[in-house]
């Protein structure tokens, strides 16, 4: 991979946005030579939730955010939240730089493995776009399958407050209920994913999210990116090449 790659994560909140976080360190880990570049609009997601749900305004934010990772000369654009999916979509469209979905791969994946898939979310605006991406990919995998939501009501503002003891045994008490009714559980939210091996010890059933899978999923389109110049380059070399050899018979 060329030095000069590089990532650009969009954020809708600076709670997310540490030097720590697990996005950086997957990464770091996974695409070790490319540079990471982070687009904060801190109060996006908080307007999501104030409307519940994403209004013209937070679209045309979340666009501007895509539109100056493109001016930055990101290769890919990384989308880390989940509750902005519709305005991504719009984004995808007016930039040229490939935009990865935080929830493209763990949705993807869900459809691969179950017909019936739990999304639990601690954030009501989270569910909508969650639910409609499983949809979409089952659309096209060609596969028929049946979506539940569980919403662990004030659980997100409880993390908020400190008390982090609290808001996981809201969430463990979301995902048993929901557990019953489905095959395999995805996260809705990148907060839950530290609880996915307690979650899938306690219900017994796969439990999926987003951020290492999201993270490669970024990381795979960068290679595809950062490639695809260098086999134009040859392919280029290899014309002139013939092109010669041809004059000198």
């Amino acid at each position: 991979m060329s030095t000069t790659a590089s990532i650009a994560v969009l954020h809708t909140s600076l709670l997310f946005v540490t030097p720590d976080s697990v996005i950086n360190e997957y990464l770091a880990e996974l695409a070790p030579d490319a540079k990471v570049l982070h687009f904060v609009d801190s109060d996006v997601l908080a307007a999501v939730v104030r409307d519940g749900g994403i209004s013209p305004a937070s679209t045309q934010r979340m666009v501007h955010l895509a539109q100056a990772a493109e001016s930055a000369g990101a290769d890919v654009i990384f989308s880390a939240c989940s509750s902005v999916g519709p305005a991504i979509d719009v984004a995808r469209r007016l930039v040229s730089v490939p935009i990865v979905k935080i929830d493209d791969a763990m949705t993807a994946s869900a459809v691969e493995k179950a017909d019936v898939i739990g999304v639990l979310a601690t954030v009501p605006t989270t569910l909508p776009p969650t639910r409609a991406l499983v949809e979409e990919k089952a659309r096209a995998a060609g596969r028929d399958i049946t979506v539940q939501e569980r919403l662990c009501e004030g659980a997100f503002s409880v993390l908020m407050s400190g008390d982090r003891d609290r808001h996981d045994a809201m969430v463990l008490d979301g995902a048993r209920a929901l557990a019953t009714e489905v095959d395999v559980i995805v996260l809705a939210q990148a907060s839950m994913a530290r609880l996915a091996p307690a979650i899938a010890e306690a219900v017994g059933k796969p439990v999926l999210s987003s951020p290492r899978s999201g993270a490669e999923d970024a990381v795979r389109v960068l290679n595809e990116q950062t490639a695809e110049p260098v086999r134009a380059t040859v392919r280029a070399f290899e014309t002139m090449e013939w092109q010669g050899g041809c004059g000198a018979r």
